[in-house]
């Protein structure tokens, strides 16, 4: 398989299978990977979900070159639902996606990156969109997504050369959220995972849908908006369990509905 899926105990893991191609993505693994984020939004009992790379050397290298089977302005015309690799510019996946960054996240790969809610990288790991560089653009999400997640400046540098960012820059620029040697990234990711399924799973997904669906609209607008997300948790009997929890002194006990 050239994408692996486990389901665990809420946690969806979901891992780029193409070592010998640097986990670059190719038709076959475009398909896929739509078919598992589907297969993810519609699993209930899925509350977090990890994506990440096969093997130290690559997260994703993007589209697969060596073996394109599409010109330019055919890729740029094929459909792609939630952009590159499914997930760069996708909407309809509400619970949060952690990148468990092991070493390159280029092009696509950077992409996906960006589509991903939390980013834990690896000392050694780097981001770039070298499109340019082989007469190509990042159609998938890079131009639109890069420039509204980082400094306008910073964006731009990165997207007119091309140029790899390392992870510690990364960090810096707030690209990412933490950065570990390799030996603890597994750690690390374990950490956020703990803290995520610790919330209300209700919660945190309404609190990304109005997040990613509001990010255009004034302050004001987008405080009056009534997500199905939304209204989904405040109506939530683990609304309830929170508050009892609380005034009982003990940890909540999350049923998801």
């Amino acid at each position: 398989m050239t994408v692996q899926l486990e389901i665990r105990d809420h946690v969806a893991t979901v891992t780029l299978n193409r070592p010998e191609a640097m986990n670059a993505v190719d038709l076959a693994t475009e398909a896929e990977l739509q078919r598992i984020w589907s297969a993810i939004e519609n699993d209930p009992e899925v509350r977090v979900v990890v994506l990440t790379g096969v093997g130290e050397r690559a997260f994703c290298t993007g589209a697969d070159l060596k073996n394109p089977s599409l010109s330019g302005l055919e890729y740029w015309a094929a459909s792609r639902p939630g952009g590159f690799g499914g997930i760069a510019l996708r909407q309809t996946l509400n619970v949060p996606v952690i990148a468990r960054v092991n070493g390159y996240a280029l092009g696509g790969g950077f992409e996906m990156v960006l589509g991903c809610d939390i980013v834990v990288a690896c000392e050694e790991a780097s981001f770039g969109l070298p499109e340019p560089r082989v007469g190509r653009m990042p159609l998938d999400g890079g131009m639109t997504l890069l420039q509204r997640q980082i400094p306008f400046r910073q964006a731009m540098g990165i997207m007119l050369t091309g140029r790899r960012v390392r992870a510690a820059e990364a960090l810096s620029m707030g690209l990412i959220n933490e950065v570990v040697p390799r030996a603890g990234l597994d750690a690390a990711v374990a950490r956020w995972v703990s803290d995520i399924l610790a919330c209300a799973p209700l919660s945190v997904q309404a609190i990304k849908q109005v997040v990613r669906h509001t990010a255009a609209l004034s302050a004001s607008e987008a405080q009056a908006l009534r997500l199905p997300a939304l209204v989904q948790a405040l109506q939530s009997e683990d609304g309830n369990e929170g508050v009892q929890a609380f005034q009982q002194k003990r940890a909540p006990q999350w049923r998801g509905r």
